[in-house]
């Protein structure tokens, strides 16, 4: 469906074993549900911490759908149960902005970092009726072209209209502000370069004052 492709996933035609046990379609094999082919991958150190995730992760009825259509939201020929959005954290984040805007308070995602699109992305959303947030999983960075700074949300079909609404909204005034960084370009002019060669330190990375912002980032500190 990211490729701008329509396709329809049935029983039949769906390889991995625990995306077929979580659309209802197939039952979850023995080696997934006693977390030894989790450990096998070396996702998990220990079988049972691994069953125990597997045993919390929300499933769809066994038998009760007999395929799920994926589709480009833009040409999608009805309003889908689920949106599910890939994309950069950044945008992903204005869209559950949009969200939030419909009822404020906060936002709580739910994610066990395994099966981030069936699950997280689709499942959860269809069943709890709510927006929820993943940071992909080993199955989705392995297996498709999902970039490493790009996650996964997925939110109700029905509330499409209003993201949407609110997402333009955001666009007025909100993203453009944002984005154009007034607030850090004003304070890099003010301070200039530090005496020392300091570090400016933000978000876990760091740069030596005094450096281009192409300087690498996140290495060990140099001496």
């Amino acid at each position: 469906a990211r490729q701008g492709e329509r396709l329809l996933l049935t029983a039949e035609d769906i390889a991995c074993p625990a995306a077929a046990s979580a659309l209802g379609f197939k039952p979850l094999p023995s080696k997934l549900e006693t977390g030894e082919m989790l450990k096998g991958f070396g996702i998990f150190q220990d079988e049972s911490m691994a069953a125990r995730t597997i045993r919390a992760m929300p499933r769809l009825e066994l038998g009760k759908y007999s395929g799920t259509l994926l589709g480009p939201l833009g040409s999608f020929p009805v309003l889908p149960d689920v949106v599910l959005l890939e994309g950069p954290v950044e945008k992903l984040m204005w869209v559950a902005l949009a969200y939030l805007n419909a009822s404020g308070g906060r936002l709580y995602s739910s994610t066990a970092v395994l099966q981030a699109i069936c699950v997280d992305s689709a499942v959860l959303p269809f069943l709890q009726d709510t927006i929820n947030l993943s940071y992909g999983c080993y199955g989705c960075r392995e297996a498709t072209d999902l970039g490493e700074g790009e996650a996964a949300l997925g939110f109700p079909g029905p509330q499409l209209p209003m993201v949407a609404e609110n997402l333009l909204r955001l666009r007025e005034k909100a993203i453009p502000r944002c984005r154009e960084r007034t607030i850090l370009r004003a304070w890099r002019q003010r301070s200039g370069p530090a005496d020392g060669g300091g570090l400016l330190a933000g978000g876990g990375d760091w740069r030596e004052a005094g450096e281009p912002e192409s300087a690498p980032l996140g290495g060990p500190k140099r001496e």
